[in-house]
């Protein structure tokens, strides 16, 4: 078995057609039916069938269980030369969520300046959901990520941070903000006009308040959406609307006042530290790991 046959095998399960898959590889055709000959005499068992009067190509069950586990082999392959091809140059490509980028992450950069690690990082930027899918596909080697349950999928290592509480954040000026000692429940803010995080930036919020409106059922007054936290507090303290927004991003200088969520489900703002068990940890990567987790005691 060869990898040259089984991109052939998921390429032809996709297009369903001989001619167009040995177009698409530069290959003859005979090269293609050869590839998916030998993939059959390997497992021992028919992966098409051939209806030559609808001139159909059908894929088998045995076909359909080879593909999955076809794709699987070649996305390990993909995120196996990724991770050598990071290893040779030396860098650790480092994911980091906007919020704990400009949160978390701060105080820990001293500490990782005197080591010698924060000059081998090369920071990527993306919400927490967009940066997860690249340490799984290799891209990243290792990154901070925030949640509201703990970080559990195949073929990662993550370790729990730390955990801020989500609350609603209000003017000094909202009636609201006489709540700030005793708290609120969630569903008596249902006239209550939010200022959010907006869906595109991949925010963790947006999980943690579906989670909450769909346990008090009811769709919330939105209006207006922003991807700036900034922005958002800005918003808040002039009084132009309410938030829901994780302790972690909100400072004494933001001119707001927290008000907590008496929810007994309430969803809580974790910091996970990342990465792929398959990623060799040199020791650099090693210290940047556990310098979080000492960070994080």
């Amino acid at each position: 078995m060869n990898i040259k046959d089984i991109k052939y095998y998921c390429s032809l399960v996709e297009e369903k057609n001989f001619s167009k898959v040995a177009e698409l590889f530069s290959v003859s055709q005979p090269t293609i039916t050869m590839a998916i000959k030998r993939l059959e005499k390997e497992f021992n068992a028919p992966f098409f069938i051939r209806d030559q009067s609808h001139r159909e190509l059908r894929i088998t069950t045995a076909g359909e269980q080879f593909y999955m586990h076809a794709q699987a082999i070649l996305t390990e392959i993909e995120v196996a030369r990724k991770e050598i091809i990071s290893s040779q140059e030396g860098k650790i490509r480092f994911g980091l969520p906007p919020i704990i980028g400009n949160y978390y992450f701060p105080p820990l950069s001293p500490g990782l300046m005197k080591k010698g690690i924060m000059q081998q990082l090369e920071t990527y930027e993306y919400g927490s959901a967009h940066l997860l899918k690249m340490v799984q596909r290799g891209d990243l080697d290792m990154a901070l990520l925030g949640s509201i349950k703990p970080i559990n999928y195949p073929r990662l290592r993550s370790q729990i941070l730390a955990t801020f509480p989500i609350n609603i954040i209000v003017s000094k000026h909202h009636p609201l903000a006489a709540k700030k000692d005793i708290g609120i429940n969630f569903a008596a803010l249902k006239n209550e006009a939010f200022l959010a995080l907006a869906k595109e930036a991949e925010f963790i919020h947006q999980q943690a308040f579906r989670t909450l409106t769909q346990q008090n059922h009811f769709r919330p007054q939105i209006s207006y959406q922003t991807n700036d936290v900034h922005i958002l507090k800005s918003m808040v303290a002039d009084n132009l609307g309410i938030a829901y927004l994780t302790d972690l991003a909100v400072l004494d200088s933001d001119d707001v006042v927290r008000v907590p969520l008496t929810d007994p489900d309430a969803p809580v703002f974790m910091v996970s530290s990342v990465s792929r068990t398959t990623t060799p940890m040199n020791s650099t990567k090693q210290a940047l790991w556990d310098e979080l987790l000492q960070a994080a005691k």
